[in-house]
């Protein structure tokens, strides 16, 4: 048996979700990011909300990384049904090189709260990592590199991190694979006019041949131009991760 498949083989659940009932709450958010190490294109995140009193398991769900892109997109429209709400949210390349990458990402995830709000309001929220972006800032410079002008926006719920959430929480797992699917697709929709970048296929990330395009013919619009994009460092660019 291969590793994935002994990965994929324990399934996500409402376990962890189910424990907030414990504090009277109902309507639990998943919250997860994708984009996070790409070179180029937004940082996008999903929020999947779930009614602890309704909510039944939902088959064949995991994080989006131990996916097949035909498995994530058939699972969309039947997590889209089975959650009470759920929403993508997005920040540009252009917004993540003048917030910084953390306010960044509270900027897409204002955007996806906002507009599940419209249809719920969520009692707590479970973040995927160790470190919550997520919640509400009204101060100002918070993080190294962000920039004072940052918006007071985010959640307003209570943010739970938790380290692997995206294995272990079935609403994080569907927020991952929403993320995931809304983000390839713009990708490859950018892709028809920037095809020397590759990003039909590398989705953006720090492949040696999307890197091999940038020494060559520059960056794009499209490209995190505050970060490491070519096959040279440059000092004080952030690396970029592969994957996810």
């Amino acid at each position: 048996m291969t590793a994935l498949r002994k990965k994929r083989s324990s399934a996500p659940t409402l376990s962890v979700e189910k424990s907030f009932a414990v504090d009277g709450h109902r309507y639990i958010a998943g919250c997860d990011e994708v984009g996070r190490g790409a070179l180029a294109g937004p940082v996008s995140v999903g929020v999947v909300v779930v009614d602890l009193d309704a909510a039944p398991g939902l088959r064949g769900v995991r994080d989006s990384k131990l996916l097949l892109p035909a498995e994530r997109q058939a699972l969309v429209p039947r997590i889209r049904r089975w959650s009470v709400a759920s929403a993508v949210g997005h920040a540009s390349a252009a917004e993540i090189d003048a917030l910084g990458l953390m306010a960044a990402l509270r900027t897409a995830g204002s955007r996806a709260w906002a507009a599940v709000l419209d249809t719920v309001t969520p009692d707590a929220v479970i973040l995927d990592g160790n470190h919550d972006w997520l919640s509400a800032r009204s101060q100002g410079v918070l993080f190294d590199g962000e920039s004072p002008a940052a918006p007071a926006i985010g959640c307003t719920a209570p943010v739970h991190t938790r380290i692997k959430a995206d294995l272990k929480c079935l609403s994080v797992a569907a927020a991952s694979v929403l993320a995931k699917v809304e983000r390839d697709a713009l990708m490859v929709s950018l892709a028809a006019d920037h095809p020397a970048f590759g990003w039909d296929g590398n989705k953006g990330y720090a492949t040696e041949g999307h890197r091999a395009a940038i020494d060559a013919l520059g960056p794009s619009e499209y490209h995190r131009k505050t970060w490491r994009l070519g096959s040279q460092d440059r000092t004080g660019m952030p690396h970029a991760e592969i994957g996810g």
